[in-house]
């Protein structure tokens, strides 16, 4: 079976604390502060590798945690930063964080960091100045990102079968590859994509086995949608069509029922270049399959091949075999990449917008001032709030940011409740 979706729940290395620390030594009076900083937690790193196919390990295990970082310790000691998490992944996987940011893993050896670990804490030497030689302060380390993401496989192959159910897709991609999706006498349809490797003289395709579609496959109805992502990154599609349909339906209708899916679920499927394999030409006389091509080439066009094709006896296997290998390109271009024939871009500024406040200030029902941002929650987060020394710096870092002045704007005087980040305490500007 194969597994092409999964959710799994992603935390980074929280970071160390810094350390309150002073030299003590004999013969050594004021040693002065030697507390050391904390190390940087551990990123959660995905990594496209090839030597995954599927998504079946994350069905098993859905929680991933890095390591934390170590605290820094007395005589100038850090803590070592939490090693990344790497969780490897099979090229093709599409991912979307919990903050709608999407990635696609496409080659071999892409990372993508998807959680970065937390910033480790400032020892207390780090606040030493002239003025103040004995801090007695140090911050905590902040925790790393975490949540769920949503693991999406969409194959890598050079080749889409597409078609109805039952229309001989399985059968033909068994004949012209190795691979060996079920097959039998009785109508059924492929309940998961299946790959094979066509082998030509100098090169290799991967063709894969779309399940049959069905109407309203492009809204979800069947197996809709996980069966038409699977086509989205095919360079060449084969649309399979039963010449004798064992359900009596009508082969013009089945075509246009299977293209009206793909231009309604990407309307860059409709653009993908295209071949016409009528399939099951054993099951009819010859010149009633030849006739079919002739008048299916009129209506698709002369911009797509019509092979008839039997798996049964092998007709037309060959033919289609080298118009694949023919038509798909034999590397597909690099995205960003500029043919010779277009203009150079010119040289061009990039205006960013100035950084804002990062803060905003209210008024609670109870009255108390309520400030948000997540500078100030960081701010908060670093210090011990029942250390004096800390809540003076943590006044003096409200000042700079501008909190203070916003405070007083709004109202605010010495001894008002503030609130930040569910804490509530007094404030009494200096």
């Amino acid at each position: 079976m194969l597994y092409d979706k999964a959710r799994i729940f992603v935390a980074a290395g929280g970071g160390g604390n810094g350390c309150l620390s002073f030299r003590r030594e004999a013969h050594v009076p004021h040693g002065g502060p030697d507390g050391g900083d904390g190390g940087h937690g551990g990123d959660v790193v995905l990594v496209c590798d090839d030597s995954f196919r599927d998504l079946q390990t994350y069905k098993r295990r859905a929680h991933y945690k890095a390591t934390r970082a170590g605290h820094g310790e007395g005589d100038l000691r850090h803590g070592a930063s939490g090693p990344a998490l790497q969780i490897p992944l099979p090229p093709g996987t599409q991912v979307t964080s919990w903050d709608a940011s999407t990635h696609d893993l496409l080659v071999p050896g892409q990372r993508v960091v998807v959680a970065r670990g937390g910033a480790g804490g400032r020892g207390n030497k780090r606040f030493a100045t002239s003025t103040r030689q004995a801090p007695r302060l140090a911050e905590r380390g902040l925790p790393g990102e975490e949540g769920w993401i949503d693991l999406r496989l969409k194959l890598l192959a050079d080749v889409g079968l597409v078609g109805v159910p039952n229309a001989g897709k399985s059968s033909l991609l068994a004949r012209m590859t190795r691979a060996a999706p079920k097959v039998a006498a009785y109508p059924f349809t492929t309940l998961e994509p299946v790959l094979g490797t066509l082998q030509g003289a100098e090169r290799q395709l991967v063709i894969a086995d779309i399940p049959g579609l069905i109407e309203g496959a492009s809204d979800g109805a069947g197996l809709g949608h996980d069966f038409l992502a699977h086509v989205e990154r095919t360079r060449l599609l084969v649309h399979v069509l039963d010449l004798d349909p064992a359900d009596g339906s009508d082969p013009l209708e089945n075509h246009a029922t299977i293209e009206a899916e793909l231009r309604a679920h990407d309307p860059r499927l409709a653009a993908l270049p295209r071949l016409l394999a009528l399939s099951k030409a054993d099951l009819v006389p010859a010149h009633d399959a030849q006739a079919a091509a002739e008048l299916w080439a009129e209506h698709v066009g002369g911009a797509v091949a019509v092979i008839v094709t039997s798996s049964a006896t092998g007709e037309g296997l060959d033919t289609l075999a080298t118009e694949l290998l023919r038509r798909v390109p034999l590397s597909p271009a690099p995205a960003g990449t500029v043919s010779a024939g277009d203009e150079t871009l010119p040289e061009h500024k990039v205006f960013r917008p100035a950084a804002d406040a990062g803060f905003s200030v209210s008024r609670t029902d109870h009255g108390a001032f309520l400030v948000e941002g997540e500078r100030v929650l960081r701010l908060l987060r670093r210090h011990d709030l029942e250390n004096d020394e800390a809540l003076a710096h943590i006044e003096g870092r409200l000042r700079r940011m501008g909190v203070i002045r916003a405070l007083e704007t709004a109202g605010f005087q010495p001894g008002d409740d503030v609130e930040i980040g569910g804490v509530v305490f007094e404030l009494h500007p200096g």
